[in-house]
C-alpha cells in the first residue's frame, strides 16, 4: 500500500491552473525531499519537479520552469504541486515520491532515484 496520496487533479481548459497535494499518514515527510513525476499516455515516466526536506530548495525540468511551482508545509506533512499555465502536453498521471537524503536537508535532485510513489492524480488539459 502506497504511502502517498496525491490529490487534487482534473480537467482543464489550456491556460487554467491546478493545485496538486500529497500527503502522507505514515512518513514524516520533513526527513524527505518531495518530487513530482509525471507519466503520459505512451510515454516514459518525466520528473518535473523537486524540492528539498528544508532550506526550501527546488529542481524544475525545463518544459515546466515558469509555470509550476513546487512548495511544501512540513507542518502539515504536505507537499504541493501549483500548475499553471498549463497546457495539452501537460496531460499525465501525476504521482509524488519521496528521497531521504540522510541529513542532507537542502537537497534534492531529480536524477535521484526516489521512492515510496504514491498512486498518481491525473491531469487531463483539453479545450
Amino acid at each position: 500500500q502506497s504511502q502517498l496520496v496525491e490529490s487534487g487533479g482534473g480537467s482543464v481548459q489550456p491556460g487554467g491552473s491546478l493545485r496538486l497535494s500529497c500527503y502522507s499518514s505514515t512518513l514524516a515527510l520533513d526527513n524527505f525531499a518531495i518530487g513530482w513525476f509525471r507519466q503520459a499516455p505512451r510515454k516514459e515516466r518525466e520528473a518535473v519537479s523537486c524540492i528539498s526536506s528544508m532550506r526550501g530548495n527546488t529542481m524544475y525540468a525545463d518544459s515546466v520552469k515558469g509555470r509550476f511551482t513546487i512548495s511544501r508545509d512540513n507542518a502539515k506533512n504536505m507537499g504541493y504541486l501549483q500548475m499553471d499555465s498549463l497546457k495539452p502536453e501537460d496531460t499525465a498521471v501525476y504521482f509524488c515520491a519521496v528521497k531521504e537524503y540522510y541529513g542532507d536537508w537542502g537537497r534534492c535532485d531529480l536524477r535521484s532515484e526516489f521512492s515510496d510513489w504514491g498512486r498518481g492524480t491525473q491531469v487531463t488539459v483539453s479545450s
